[in-house]
């Protein structure tokens, strides 16, 4: 019948299928927190922050002020900026503004936001060429050709590698390297460790804006997997897990309760969890020796009065053959 498939679903990405179904069936369950990030995650997750808790945007838009002429001194003009996922890229016109980039690539998973924050961008700097990549940058990446043969600055704001574990917060900076390439530069955000009385709330805000995120992975199932999670009786839990240096995330089942996601079932039993998030905080030398086991030599370094948070300018030096 003519137009009869006029109003079919979008296609799943059978990377998310794959992801959910697994975390599922393991024990302890848990799903990647890059699935957080769909349209109304990504939504929810600029509603973070803005929120009073929440430190890190904060905090880590100051320093970018405090530092960015500094940044402009060692890295020099001329660079293609690499943003390692975009965003709103609320922090990203600091960092443009002050170092006189020759390109900008933002790379993100989530293409209709990458598509509204590089426009937006565009706008802002009508002459720079803004070369929007979908992709997912936990591999290494091609670039745009139009940015080959120009020196590269990675650009990773937000924390974002302590989502991950160590092992694999590793991979990533190598990845890293091997998309920018050596003598590559990186401007990258770290989390400090810090008081719990601090970090808690930053993850469990008063307001139930993080709740609503963290359940709206289970929406996105229920939408995008024809799930039949009900969603009402989990609640959002945020944990300090001093021994991992880490927040972690997690929804928690406040019954029984039996449901199916693309066609399997599962149960899961009152008070079980399903983790969602990891945020790992590091100390200053942590931060330095992660780096450099992902082959970044740190060469310059900013941090607040309260040592809350660091910004690290690191750079892709050839990789030494003995001590």
């Amino acid at each position: 019948m003519p137009g009869h498939h006029a109003a079919a679903p979008a296609a799943v990405d059978p990377r998310f299928r794959a992801d959910v179904l697994a975390g599922l069936s393991m024990r302890p369950r848990a799903i990647p927190a890059r699935w957080f990030y769909d349209r109304r995650g990504s939504e929810l997750f600029e509603e973070i922050t803005r929120l009073p808790e929440y430190y890190p945007t904060r905090t880590e838009t100051a320093l970018l002020h405090q530092a960015v002429t500094e940044v402009a001194a060692l890295c020099g003009a001329g660079r293609a900026v690499v943003e390692f996922g975009s965003g709103s890229s609320a922090k990203t016109p600091i960092l443009l503004g002050g170092i006189a980039p020759a390109a900008y690539v933002p790379i993100d998973i989530s293409g209709d936001f990458l598509r509204d924050s590089a426009a937006e961008l565009q706008q802002a700097f009508p002459t720079l060429p803004v070369l929007p990549l979908e992709a997912d940058f936990l591999r290494p990446v091609t670039l745009p050709g139009a940015v080959d043969g120009q020196p590269k600055l990675g650009f990773f704001p937000g924390s974002t590698i302590g989502n991950m574990e160590p092992h694999a917060a590793v991979d990533l900076l190598r990845a890293m390297r091997g998309s920018l390439g050596q003598g590559a530069q990186l401007l990258i955000g770290i989390d400090r460790v810090k008081p719990e009385a601090v970090l808690v709330p930053a993850y469990d805000d008063a307001q139930g804006v993080t709740a609503a995120f963290n359940c709206n992975l289970l929406e996105r199932i229920n939408r995008e997997l024809e799930g039949t999670i009900p969603v009402a009786h989990f609640v959002h839990r945020a944990i300090w897990n001093d021994a991992a240096s880490r927040i972690e995330m997690h929804l928690e089942a406040t019954r029984n309760l039996r449901f199916t996601v693309a066609g399997q079932s599962f149960e899961i039993g009152a008070g079980e969890t399903i983790h969602t998030e990891n945020s790992h905080k590091y100390g200053e030398r942590g931060a330095r020796v992660l780096l450099r086991a992902g082959g970044w030599t740190p060469i310059g370094e900013w941090s607040d009065e309260q040592g809350w948070f660091a910004l690290i300018l690191a750079e892709a030096q050839p990789f030494a053959t003995a001590p």
